[in-house]
């Protein structure tokens, strides 16, 4: 049984964003996925987390394919935590530890997958690490874009009928927000029969090109500051813009549950 899908139009205020996810539980999810891929009927899964809000109410055409897609899940524990503050149960399903499931569910039901975003080097290696992980996967598109990649644009137009032309049953998109948001959207037109899944650096976690944090630190929701610390040039304003919107979160939350 799945929840309601969002509204067709964006919500930018309050606890708005956080009711984009419409599945908060994670085996609905995955079984919803399964379905949906033995249907040959198409899907688009978008990641939830703060840096995505931030982006939302600063791009209205990123909110807007945020708001459009089939799938949103929480990626990240401040949005699971700020739901539950608003009343809600909601499970935690960052985008990279979506694709190991995911793969395993195509693998079984011999669903060719494609894999679009990185670089050509991160592709082949992360097709290669997961087909030896998911013996009968079949890898049918990699597709590396030219830097400066549009997802509005011509190539985006043509890759995605290059996915389609395929016989790609899922894709991964791997090109940070709100590209690889925008393109799934987009794909939900062009190659109708295919589920796209906004995974970010996903593919180069598999692949070893970045490392993720240790279990140890997920485990204890520190994920977050063992990222900027590795990387503090990058990521000190993103996540300095992150934390200047959970106060008004927190209240929009507050009252949420009180009504």
């Amino acid at each position: 049984m799945r929840e309601s899908v969002a509204s067709s139009e964006p919500v930018i205020n309050g606890t708005g964003q956080l009711a984009l996810v419409n599945f908060a539980d994670r085996q609905v999810f995955f079984d919803d996925v399964a379905a949906r891929l033995q249907q040959k009927q198409g899907f688009t899964v978008a990641t939830l987390n703060l840096d995505h809000i931030v982006k939302m109410r600063q791009d209205a055409r990123f909110g807007q394919a945020y708001a459009r897609h089939s799938h949103v899940v929480a990626d990240g524990n401040p949005i699971v935590w700020l739901s539950r503050l608003g009343g809600r149960k909601v499970d935690l399903m960052p985008g990279s530890e979506l694709i190991a499931p995911l793969v395993a569910i195509a693998a079984k039901q011999d669903v060719p997958i494609a894999m679009l975003g990185a670089t050509q080097a991160t592709l082949d290696l992360a097709a290669d690490r997961l087909k030896e992980d998911h013996p009968g996967l079949r890898v049918v598109a990699r597709i590396a874009p030219a830097f400066g990649f549009d997802p509005l644009g011509d190539a985006a137009a043509a890759a995605l009928r290059e996915i389609d032309q395929s016989g790609a049953g899922l894709c991964f998109l791997a090109l940070g927000a709100p590209k690889q948001e925008i393109l799934a959207e987009r794909g939900a037109s062009l190659a109708p029969g295919c589920g796209f899944v906004s995974i970010g650096a996903g593919l180069d976690f598999i692949a070893g090109h970045q490392t993720r944090a240790p279990v140890w630190v997920r485990r204890i929701a520190m994920e977050w500051l063992w990222r900027i610390l590795t990387n503090p040039r990058r990521l000190a304003k993103r996540y300095a813009l992150c934390f200047a919107i959970l106060p008004g979160l927190v209240v929009s939350s507050l009252r949420q549950r009180r009504t």
